[in-house]
């Protein structure tokens, strides 16, 4: 949905701009007095920049409230689950591959060779969250899984031959009210 609206957003201000080109070609050729189109400029350039300050501030601050990588924030009481995911020319090795439903999972990960893109999931092949493994240094990424299913670890940087075969898989299941799994 969003990646659809921003192609949208994407193909409009494009005609603009090609529409803003074309003006400006059709009128280059005539002379006019420098000083006074100057102070129209800026006064265009003052308005477009607070224009521009006041539309993309609410969609930034809504798009990023969207992002998952406040994960543990929202769930404070919980300790997370921490899992190690190292990367290897072509395969994954992780600690665990099942996590809790609704409760926070912290990834670990590192590579063991290369860098590798580490990138997590869903069932509909939709991203859900994402971050480099590189030699010798540990990133971490912190998510919260809300439905019940299989995950994919897939690796989202190219490392050579068999890179598409670099899948790990993590099964997020329901607690039960003992606070075991299902």
């Amino acid at each position: 949905m969003y990646q659809q609206l921003a192609w949208q957003i994407t193909v409009a201000l494009t005609a603009v701009l090609g529409l803003v080109f074309a003006y400006i070609a059709l009128k280059s050729g005539r002379r006019t007095e420098y000083a006074p189109l100057q102070k129209r400029a800026y006064r265009l350039r003052r308005g477009l920049f607070w224009a521009l300050v006041l539309l993309l501030t609410p969609i930034l601050v809504y798009s990023m409230s969207e992002l998952p990588y406040d994960a543990a924030q929202r769930h404070k009481g919980d300790k997370p689950q921490v899992i190690d995911a190292v990367g290897y020319q072509w395969y994954w090795t992780l600690s665990a591959s099942e996590v809790t439903v609704g409760r926070p999972v912290e990834f670990h990960v590192t590579s063991g060779d290369i860098n590798h893109g580490f990138g997590i999931y869903d069932e509909n092949m939709r991203l859900v969250g994402q971050t480099q493994a590189m030699p010798g240094y540990v990133n971490k990424l912190q998510l919260v899984f809300h439905k019940a299913g299989t995950y994919k670890a897939l690796c989202m940087e190219y490392c050579g031959l068999a890179h598409h075969n670099m899948t790990a898989e993590i099964r997020a299941v329901e607690s039960t009210p003992t606070g075991g799994r299902k």
